[in-house]
């Protein structure tokens, strides 16, 4: 469906339809392998996230951008620093 959305230049379908992938990627990882007080890279992002506290499958903290910010992210957009997803 999202190839689709973006073959066909549908942009908002394609931003739900991301979205409802990064959800699912986030509920088919494991919240025990990110760590309170750990840093990590945002995906598609330089930007690091530092985790305070997780809540599920998502991690509350803030952007080392914009400490002062606090925000919830889902844990399938957060990578070691260096680390390669795909």
């Amino acid at each position: 469906k999202a190839r689709k959305a973006e073959q066909l230049g549908i942009v908002n379908e394609l931003a739900v339809l991301e979205r409802k992938i990064t959800m699912v990627k986030a509920y088919l990882l494991k919240p025990e392998d990110f760590s309170p007080g750990e840093s990590y890279q945002i995906e598609g992002s330089e930007d690091e996230f530092h985790i305070n506290y997780l809540n599920g499958v998502f991690a509350w903290g803030f952007r080392k951008s914009s400490p002062e910010q606090e925000e919830a992210l889902p844990i399938s957009v957060l990578k070691e620093k260096g680390e390669r997803r795909g």
